[in-house]
């Protein structure tokens, strides 16, 4: 589970609506939840934030809340690959980040592969560019990881997942630089961040069934920062490399 902008998730309804190649209607769960989490990538506060929260199959086209609109253009024995659009929230540069600019929401268009023989289990890799920044914002960023799903009784799902992310230098100073007149600014030392692996994030989930529609979903994640993204000023001064996030959501399957 991640926050979504409302409007980019309304867009990908209607994405879905126009690419969908399928003859049945879409399935999947909707629904509307709450999470706990860091305001922005250096841990620099947390927020408690209304999260809306999707998991939508439609032919070959998908929406969920971590992942965004997904289309598998390519699918042969348990692999499928294809272009994908997902929201990247930004951060405004207030309380013990003043001083350095704001950074612009905005949005991920890239490409994936997945090996997925089994529903419960995948491996994937995903990697795309940022673009909509203002002032040189964005760049090329990606994840690699895996995802084993398993039941526990009473009517409880489970799943794990470990995921490596990385970045260019571009989206890397994007939340973690700090140039010489944001320094004079904010007090924190200038900093140049390179690009390379960003953070190393753990997450389990869990699905309670609540009534026949009905279930209670949940997800705690672990994430630490690594590289110049863990050796950034902000992140010394103001932030935290062990960062954690709880959400959970009320939903309806369909």
């Amino acid at each position: 589970m991640k926050t979504c902008a409302p409007v980019f998730l309304l867009l990908s309804l209607l994405g879905v609506g126009v690419v969908a190649r399928a003859a049945d209607g879409p399935s999947g769960e909707v629904g509307v939840g709450i999470g706990y989490q860091p305001y922005d990538p250096s841990g620099s506060r947390y927020q408690t934030v209304p999260l809306p929260y999707f998991d939508v199959d439609w032919g070959d086209v998908s929406l969920d809340t971590d992942n965004g609109l997904t289309w598998s253009s390519f699918k042969a024995d348990g692999w499928s690959a294809g272009p994908f659009i997902n929201y990247l929230s930004g951060r405004n540069a207030n309380g013990s980040l003043r001083g350095l600019r704001d950074v612009s929401d905005m949005a991920q268009l890239g490409g994936f592969v997945q090996y997925s023989p089994a529903e419960f289990w995948r491996v994937y890799a995903q990697l795309g560019q940022a673009v909509g920044g203002a002032g040189g914002q964005g760049g090329l960023l990606g994840q690699v990881g895996g995802e084993l799903g398993y039941p526990l009784g009473l009517g409880i799902i489970g799943s794990s997942q470990l995921a490596v992310n990385f970045a260019d230098a571009r989206q890397m100073s994007t939340f973690f630089g700090v140039s010489a007149s944001e320094a004079r600014a904010s007090g924190f030392s200038a900093y140049n961040a390179g690009g390379g692996f960003q953070n190393v994030t753990l997450t389990q989930n869990f699905e309670f069934a609540l009534a026949q529609h009905w279930s209670l979903v949940a997800s705690a994640s672990w994430v630490r920062l690594v590289g110049t993204a863990a050796d950034s000023s902000i992140v010394k001064d103001v932030g935290d490399v062990n960062q954690g996030t709880v959400q959970t959501a009320i939903s309806y399957k369909f």
